[in-house]
């Protein structure tokens, strides 16, 4: 009982601190680099480290490529967040204004218990899930989690007795509310097909071949579910095109009367709901740890031949292609990011109610007719 409460732990430990914190965390470091080399500029480069003294020249040369990475911005950052003034407005609820960055945060975190990062992992007799929670239903534990995570943005404008917050909490939940719902229906056909709610046995179905060699991935047996899915997430996650919500420039956001931390920590929960994104999209359409034509005694080649590994090489391999995948998407959710201008808030909702809320239903209609023919056929 203890060692599995141990292993438990330890794959909390790996999974969420170990890669989505830091992750996240290294988000605003992505940010200002990635937009400075798509814009032709130097970027981060401004916080670095240099100590003063003789004998530590060794070390200084040491700390030089992150000093010219700008890798210790992420550093000046969260100095600057938790040493700043923690202002509530007078009339502002104290608790509710405390309360509401952490519910955000919580149901953040709390979804990527449903997310598994590699195939079982057989040491003896012991057998071990790399997934936090093995939940028949991970996929709608996830949504509900998710969900839940409008209530951190409406606390937040609510609590703080503004009015310019409020309207500001009420545009952002219904947006996410309504970009929801195109997100939850795009994934219905992925579910008709492999027949399941549960993340780990929908990873081992797109192990299975189409046609002998083509990987039966999410992406290849759902085209239009993958682009409906990657645009409502984005608005979910509201980064831009989508971020009307955090638009301080041009509108009033719902953490607007928010400071230091706190502030930090609605920043933090939408680099970490790219994170979740990702994993996501990588669990549904592309495969999730399956690496193509690898399975537990090694390498099936569809032209013939068997190359073996070892078990413990196939499941670290697993591991590293979900890794790989997920920074993919961090990497493509920030090119969009500083490619495409932002939406006016008619043309958001009218995208989200009007086009990929329709286009969602009928791929659904489709896929389940075809599903059905199918089963009929064969």
């Amino acid at each position: 009982m203890m060692a599995d409460l141990a292993i438990k732990l330890g794959l909390i430990g790996i999974f969420i601190a170990g890669f989505v914190l830091n992750v996240g965390g290294l988000h605003a470091w992505v940010e200002r680099k990635q937009s400075a080399l798509m814009q032709d500029r130097i970027g981060a480069n401004r916080a670095f480290i240099i100590l003063p003294w003789r004998w530590a020249a060794p070390i200084n040369w040491l700390l030089r490529p992150l000093n010219v990475l700008g890798l210790f911005h992420p550093v000046a950052d969260a100095v600057k967040m938790f040493t700043k003034e923690d202002f509530i407005p007078p009339k502002g609820d104290r608790f509710l204004h405390t309360l509401a960055p952490f519910v955000s945060m919580f149901f953040a975190l709390a979804a990527f218990a449903g997310i598994p990062f590699g195939d079982r992992l057989v040491l003896g007799e012991r057998v071990i899930e790399l997934q936090i929670a093995k939940i028949d239903i991970a996929l709608l534990y996830i949504f509900a989690m998710l969900s839940l995570g409008v209530y951190g943005v409406i606390l937040a404008g609510f609590a703080s007795k503004s009015n310019y917050a409020l309207l500001g909490s009420l545009r952002a939940s219904a947006q996410m509310i309504s970009y929801e719902i195109a997100l939850g229906i795009s994934i219905i056909g992925v579910i008709l097909i492999y027949g399941t709610l549960d993340m780990q046995e929908m990873v081992r179905a797109q192990g299975k071949l189409l046609f002998g060699f083509l990987p039966m991935w999410g992406i290849f047996l759902q085209p239009v579910a993958f682009f409906i899915f990657m645009a409502a997430a984005l608005a979910e996650t509201k980064r831009i095109p989508f971020d009307l919500p955090e638009g301080e420039s041009e509108i009033i956001g719902y953490f607007v009367e928010y400071s230091g931390m706190k502030f930090g920590i609605f920043f933090m929960v939408d680099f970490i709901e790219t994170v979740m994104v990702a994993c996501l999209m990588t669990t549904l359409f592309f495969g999730g740890w399956q690496v193509p034509y690898l399975y537990p005694d090694g390498f099936h080649f569809p032209w013939g031949g068997v190359i073996p590994v070892n078990s413990l090489v196939y499941v670290l391999a697993g591991v590293a292609s979900f890794t790989v995948k997920v920074l993919f998407f961090c990497w493509l959710f920030m090119t969009v990011r500083w490619t495409l201008p932002r939406f006016r808030y008619d043309q958001l909702m009218t995208l989200g109610w009007k086009v990929l809320f329709p286009i969602s239903l009928v791929n659904v209609v489709l896929t389940a007719l075809a599903v059905l023919v199918y089963k009929v056929v064969i």
